[in-house]
């Protein structure tokens, strides 16, 4: 009997590949293995990270007619909701979500995007922030807007 004989599946006389796919899918998983330790450690190092103790911070709020008022809060919160939370004066409701709270009203004021493309931006010192409020560290001096925006 030959070798291809010998390890012909017996049912459709076909060669077993088995033993050859399981070599091929043993490096791949080992290399996905490799990129996700590899990503994780990226997260890790770059993740946002909370400054502890008091900071003062100031938060604008723009309206839906561009009308402007500025908090200045004391606080000794990580990161930004908590820090609107406690800023008095200053109210915000939204959805609780995946990401934390999705904002959709500010001071009574709520912003529709299914009706109008209308939401709430949030900027940290001229630049759209990268994290959702329950994840976006705060640090002294900050300088935060809530901004009215239509989509265009």
């Amino acid at each position: 009997m030959n070798k291809e004989t010998q390890n012909a599946n017996p049912q459709s006389g076909a060669p077993d590949n088995a033993k050859g796919r399981r070599k091929k899918i043993l490096p791949a998983a080992l290399a996905l293995a490799a990129l996700m330790l590899v990503f994780g450690v990226i997260y890790v190092r770059f993740a946002p990270r909370m400054m502890a103790g008091s900071k003062e911070i100031s938060i604008e709020v723009v309206d839906d007619r561009a009308a402007s008022r500025t908090y200045r809060t004391r606080t000794d919160a990580g990161y930004l909701r908590q820090a609107l939370e406690e800023t008095k004066g200053l109210t915000i409701q939204g959805t609780e979500g995946a990401y934390g709270l999705m904002v959709d009203t500010v001071n009574g004021l709520t912003a529709d995007y299914s009706a109008n493309g209308a939401y709430w931006a949030f900027y940290l010192d001229g630049e759209y922030c990268q994290y959702g409020i329950d994840t976006q560290p705060i640090e002294d001096g900050q300088a935060y807007r809530i901004v009215y925006t239509l989509s265009k």
